[in-house]
């Protein structure tokens, strides 16, 4: 089953990639921001409830939605930017086992604890 989950995040991603081909920015933007909401794991110098709730915010694939579609409805290409690079990382993530955070420490994801097989 790891393999099918894995397979359909890679599928996702290559769909942020291509969302983001139809942006007017240059390939390095993608590059330079897909990393971005990984800044969301300061959130754990203050505890793993307040880690988790902000990693799992950065982290949530409905929240990129509605932030791309808002730019299209509002005819920018910024929050369209903001909304493919956040579904595009939490794509990847997932395709590399980092899920959604429970709130008992950073290796416990709704994919199963990191670093167990």
């Amino acid at each position: 089953m790891k393999g099918l989950i894995k397979l359909e995040e890679a599928a996702l991603f290559l769909l942020g990639i291509y969302f983001f081909s139809q942006l007017d920015y240059a390939w390095w933007w993608f590059l330079v921001l897909l990393l971005a909401p990984d800044f969301s794991m300061i959130g754990y110098a203050f505890g793993n409830k307040a880690g988790a709730w902000a990693y799992n915010f950065f982290h949530h694939r409905g929240v990129a939605i509605l932030l791309y579609l808002a730019g299209m409805y509002y005819s920018s290409q910024l929050l369209q930017l903001i909304g493919v690079i956040w579904f595009a990382h939490s794509s990847m993530d997932r395709m590399f086992g980092y899920g959604l955070k429970y709130e008992n420490g950073f290796k416990f994801t709704h994919l199963g604890e990191i670093g167990k097989n």
